[in-house]
């Protein structure tokens, strides 16, 4: 909340919308490259698992179709995040500002060493990704426990509907996922941050320890509350309306 106050004082309400625009833009490609991946994995693996389609597909195969479609979109999400992280750094005041938009940023940093700069952050956003795996599996332990004790107990108060149910594993879902991963995406975000100039941080094993120095463990976890506010409803409506729409272009 402090920090919340001291930006709308010092910057204006516009500045809580800094960087917006990249994953305003890239963001719908990546989760449809995200989710598209996620189905393809998910066919693949059930092919291997129960080639005559009798079997459903194991708990394990949904967390090894998670990290792979997290692994497969890192080549859209690695530039789009790390201009966001920048422009988020920079304040609103024109003497201190670095760039002028998110074009002129990615054109600043691409100049700074090339188009590889853009991707300085991949190890760091490799590993955080791999944390699918918790979402997916996640959401499919959820979806189940909710269905089957409908199914058990149709005329239970807490029985509930498939959407519903699917609506609050992906909720739930979205807040295991991000208190297994939140660690890793402050060390992505560190190295985003940090200078392409004169780098505090060669490796995401530099950065961890940094942070690490700063307040041990739960320096890891600074800023989890609003990241876990946010997740549930975001998350639980994105799933929910992705089994609608797979259900509806599948039948």
């Amino acid at each position: 909340m402090d920090c919340f106050l001291q930006t709308i004082r010092k910057e204006g309400p516009r500045a809580l919308y800094k960087g917006a625009s990249p994953p305003a833009v890239g963001w719908a490609l990546s989760d449809a490259v995200l989710m598209g991946s996620l189905d393809r994995y998910r066919s693949w693996l059930g092919q291997l698992e129960s080639p005559d389609g009798s079997q459903p597909l194991s708990l394990r195969s949904h967390a090894i179709a998670g990290s792979l479609a997290g692994w497969t979109v890192c080549s859209i999400v690695t530039p789009i995040e790390t201009i966001k992280a920048k422009l988020q750094m920079q304040t609103s005041d024109p003497r201190t500002r670095l760039y002028t938009g998110p074009i002129d940023c990615a054109r600043q940093i691409v100049g700074s060493g090339g188009p590889q700069k853009l991707y300085r952050a991949l190890p760091a956003t490799l590993l955080f990704r791999t944390c699918f795996a918790v979402m997916f599996s996640s959401y499919y332990t959820f979806n189940n426990l909710f269905q089957d004790f409908a199914s058990s107990n149709p005329n239970s108060l807490f029985a509930l509907t498939p959407p519903v149910a699917q609506f609050l594993a992906g909720g739930l879902a979205a807040e295991a996922f991000w208190l297994v991963g939140y660690p890793l995406d402050m060390v992505k975000n560190r190295i985003m941050c940090d200078s392409f100039i004169k780098p505090r941080y060669p490796t995401w094993i530099s950065a961890a320890r940094a942070i690490w120095l700063e307040g041990g463990f739960k320096a890891f976890y600074r800023g989890l509350t609003p990241c876990i506010l946010r997740a549930f409803p975001t998350n639980a409506a994105a799933l929910a309306v992705w089994e609608g729409a797979m259900k509806v272009m599948k039948t």
